[in-house]
């Protein structure tokens, strides 16, 4: 039965170079690098004062990742300790070259000189520290070992330097290698002449249990709070393979691998690492022995709770209701309270899909408080502001809804929890049309450090909070006119979360909604129309209202207003409300271009009470604005100025430079409009006032560099100038609107029947 043994898991083990009896059942053992590890501690206790201050704080900063991590190739190590002392690192090159080149007895010996670390009144190491344990743990194992096994460690240790021995050139002669397959893995991980980065280390043979818990704890981390610096899916997931290779009942492994699924979308695998996940669980017995008898049962409930999370994640939400319902009927014969409260939080999420209803929202967010559930009960009120946002209810209500969550997090140190709190709150003041305030929170949350410590050194910055944060500023900028800091805010957006992280889609569609606007801006119709595309394939939404504006700009006036239609019963249904007004004002344009005047006025008034019953104040705004601009078709300038004065002042507070362009010349139209009527001197300083008015709308459209609209504006100065006798004034606006024309033709379209 030994020979079985042996060949089924200790001939495995031995092709990397490690020695122990049993993967599963001990839980370190000594390999080559270990051997390097103790060698660097024993230098390092025999140069004791010899070392300087920063050398000794650089040593110890190191040893812990090299003790924690997994096992490198000698030069790496070497060259790891250089950095942080030379002579060091040439002592611990030396003293493994004798060892390796000596007889047996000397690693005998140089095991046995290990226990004097703990000896006398001082000793250089304390059994309780980090490297104590360590060392005591390399004792008990080394001492375990029989007398093959032994001798297998000494050959080991020496193939391990000889490996890095011929990497140099050296003695390339006096060695016989036994693996050359693996000295060429080896070789190529050698060659990447990079600074030491633990994430890099791959995990090239069987791990101790310290290590795998190490590196999937350190995986884990860096998925949730930086995905950059994790490994790439494919190397993680092989990474992951090698671990379950040795030991197939690693449930973290498998937990690990359903996350990395999750990062590629992949419903399969991870579907099936979750469910090998909790079998794993159950088979090992770890949640028996801490939770008696219901053991058994948790794991069963939370498997099916996180079977839903992941069916309504990946959009099957018939399967996620069978999966919640099945969690909520073990959950109750258990009686436990925690997991029927997460149930009850999903429960909302499926229930929102079908029809909005707070009711189990707020019984969620009370029985969390009650069960001391700080982190789901933060999240049950944010979700709550959401659909509160949504259903239009009061900004002050919301924001002070908020301020009693941000309590919950700065208690209880939910660094995360803040984080989506700003991010959220920079959405709701988007929403509701105030840019300053959404800019102001934006710039809070990227100043702010995070209170969670991560590993490696890594902020907590890569999170899905602050892409969308950083999506809205990108949109900001652009919306004023900073195309260049609107491409390099993306271009940042790129490298923290690369198109195959699970937070791309977000700066891909803002990307392309910024690209689409600059393309009509500059009447490139067509570029727009080929964005269109990968609009709809992020937001399907977005990508129809884009192609009907297209149409309206090509004035293929039926094709748009036939889009336009089905996207306006479709977001009524779903109760897309902002989407809904959006829809209605361009329904309202294309009317004006047919000339049907009087039909625009009713579909305007039911955007305007959209908007105001939802306090969308920006769209409301808007919308006065257009109806501002329908008098003015009727014949009513008059009144058309006066309501002008109630609706312009947020949009030049808080609007896009193309909407401030279109307002002021809108008021110039309307004053210009009016002064039919006045006395010539009276008339002479309303023309003077509307040239003013469209010197700064000239100002705004040249910043975005909306053509269309620059040479829309050059006409009527150059009409006015006429009016007034100032012919080199007339002529200069002339030539420039010539240019334009020529540049960009008209479409046959009067100026007057455009608003925008």
């Amino acid at each position: 039965m030994a020979s079985v043994h042996e060949s089924l898991y200790f001939n495995p083990m031995m092709t990397n170079g490690v020695v122990h009896a049993n993967v599963f059942g001990i839980k370190d053992w000594v390999t080559p690098y270990k051997m390097a590890l103790l060698v660097l501690l024993s230098e390092l206790g025999r140069a004791g004062a010899q070392l300087g201050l920063l050398e000794r704080r650089r040593l110890n900063r190191l040893l812990l990742p090299l003790l924690q991590g997994p096992d490198m190739p000698l030069s790496r190590l070497l060259k790891a300790i250089e950095e942080s002392c030379s002579h060091l690192a040439s002592s611990v090159h030396i003293r493994l070259k004798l060892m390796a080149e000596g007889e047996l007895k000397d690693m005998e010996q140089f095991f046995d000189d290990l226990s004097d670390s703990f000896t006398g009144t001082e000793p250089e190491v304390h059994k309780t520290s980090v490297v104590g344990l360590f060392l005591r743990h390399m004792i008990l194992a080394y001492n375990k070992l029989s007398f093959s096994q032994v001798y297998k460690l000494y050959t080991a240790l020496q193939q391990y330097f000889q490996n890095d021995e011929k990497k140099n050139g050296i003695d390339e002669s006096d060695m016989e290698l036994t693996n050359t397959e693996e000295l060429e893995g080896k070789m190529e991980k050698e060659e990447l002449d990079v600074p030491l980065r633990e994430e890099e280390i791959s995990c090239s043979g069987p791990l101790s249990q310290k290590q795998a818990e190490y590196f999937l704890s350190q995986q884990a981390s860096l998925l949730k709070n930086d995905e950059t610096k994790a490994l790439t899916p494919a190397s993680l997931q092989k990474e992951l393979n090698n671990l379950l290779k040795f030991n197939p009942d690693f449930a973290e492994a498998h937990y690990l691998s359903y996350l990395n699924s999750l990062r590629v979308q992949d419903v399969f695998s991870s579907t099936h690492s979750l469910l090998h996940y909790f079998d794993r669980l159950i088979l090992t017995g770890a949640e028996s022995k801490s939770n008696g008898d219901e053991g058994y049962g948790r794991s069963l409930r939370y498997a099916a709770l996180n079977l839903a999370a992941l069916h309504c994640r990946f959009g099957h939400y018939q399967q996620a209701e069978l999966a919640l319902q099945e969690a909520i009927r073990i959950a109750q014969e258990s009686n436990d309270h925690v997991c029927l409260q997460h149930c009850l939080s999903w429960l909302y999420i499926l229930e929102q899909k079908i029809f909005d209803s707070c009711v189990l929202l707020e019984h969620s967010v009370n029985k969390s408080l009650h069960f001391g559930l700080p982190y789901l009960a933060s999240l049950g009120i944010q979700s709550l502001v959401q659909q509160r946002a949504f259903a239009g209810k009061a900004a002050n209500k919301l924001m002070d809804a908020l301020k009693d969550s941000d309590l919950l997090h700065w208690k209880h140190s939910l660094s995360e929890l803040i984080d989506i709190s700003i991010a959220q709150k920079t959405a709701i003041w988007r929403l509701y049309g105030r840019s300053t305030m959404a800019l102001q929170q934006a710039q809070t949350l990227l100043s702010m450090n995070s209170l969670e410590a991560v590993n490696v050194g890594v902020q907590q910055n890569n999170t899905e909070s602050f892409a969308v944060v950083l999506c809205h500023l990108a949109e900001l900028h652009a919306e004023q006119g900073y195309f260049a800091a609107a491409s390099e805010i993306l271009k940042h957006l790129k490298e923290r979360f690369p198109p195959n992280s699970q937070h791309a889609q977000l700066w891909m569609l803002f990307d392309q909604k910024i690209q689409f606007e600059r393309a009509m801006n500059d009447g490139r119709y067509h570029i727009a129309d080929s964005l269109v595309a990968g609009i709809t394939a992020l937001n399907s939404i977005e990508g129809v209202y884009r192609k009907a504006i297209v149409l309206k700009a090509q004035n293929q006036m039926s094709e748009a207003h036939k889009l336009l239609q089905k996207l306006l019963i479709h977001c009524q249904k779903i109760k897309n409300t902002e989407m809904v007004i959006s829809v209605l004002l361009s329904i309202a344009e294309l009317y004006w271009r047919s000339s049907c005047h009087t039909i625009a006025l009713p579909v305007l008034l039911q955007a305007l009470a959209l908007s105001r019953e939802y306090s969308l104040q920006y769209l409301a705004s808007e919308t006065v604005l257009n109806l501002a601009f329908s008098q003015l078709i009727l014949g009513i300038p008059e009144q058309a100025l006066n309501i002008l004065h109630t609706a312009i002042e947020p949009v030049l507070a808080h609007g896009a430079v193309l909407d401030k362009g279109c307002a002021m010349f809108l008021v110039a139209k309307c004053q210009v409009a009016s002064a039919a009527s006045y006395t010539p001197q009276k008339k002479i300083e309303a023309l003077e006032s509307a040239i003013l008015n469209l010197n700064e709308a000239k100002t705004y459209f040249a910043k975005v560099d909306s053509k269309e609209q620059l040479r829309d504006v050059l006409y009527f100065q150059a009409r006015l100038f006429h009016a007034l006798g100032k012919t080199h004034e007339r002529n200069k606006c002339a030539m420039l609107f010539r240019q334009l024309h020529q540049e960009l033709p008209a479409h046959g379209v009067p100026l007057i029947n455009a608003f925008k």
